[in-house]
């Protein structure tokens, strides 16, 4: 090969050399900007993910809200006869209240015990009272401060029914808070 040549040959190999790096920077950017692409429709994708978890857990907080207003709603606790526990399925009621009481160390209460007609007078005063006393231990263990609540039974002298049937008296076996 020639002087001539061999300069023709190192130009055309510097040329292929420049283009395959000319090349390999295009299609670096090229993977560059699909990258960016995959990335931006991976940020549009969590982001839409994102707001869509908010959503769903402002809905959450929202049914929960509206579940212990009811709760806190509820001022009344029915006992079974001559019982003075009060029902398994009241205790998460009772529950959001001495938490709600726990949160507001102002807020006050007064349970007021009741029972039905059946009995002495002296036995429903008492068994009032033990219902109430039921009601302010569960509120204390779930946050309240005894120093909230006051307890008083009114036996049978206050029924909510005056009736002498089972309802009546279902509806009389009770504790309010006030």
């Amino acid at each position: 090969m020639g002087t001539h040549s061999m300069k023709v040959f190192k130009s055309m190999i510097l040329a292929l050399s420049i283009l395959g790096l000319a090349a390999c920077s295009s299609t670096g950017d090229e993977e560059a900007a699909a990258q960016t692409a995959d990335t931006s429709g991976i940020d549009a994708t969590t982001a839409a993910a994102q707001r869509a978890e908010a959503e769903r857990l402002a809905r959450e907080r929202e049914a929960q809200q509206r579940i212990e207003q009811a709760a806190l709603n509820t001022k009344v606790f029915y006992f079974d006869f001559d019982v003075s526990e009060f029902m398994a399925s009241d205790r998460d009621v009772l529950a959001i209240h001495g938490r709600n009481m726990a949160a507001n160390s102002g807020t006050r209460v007064r349970l007021e015990g009741h029972a039905d007609e059946r009995g002495t007078r002296e036995y429903n005063l008492a068994l009032g009272e033990r219902r109430a006393n039921s009601i302010r231990d569960y509120l204390v263990v779930n946050g309240a401060s005894l120093s909230q609540i006051e307890t008083v039974s009114y036996g049978e002298e206050r029924p909510a029914d005056q009736g002498q049937t089972e309802a009546a008296y279902r509806l009389n076996r009770r504790v309010e808070i006030k």
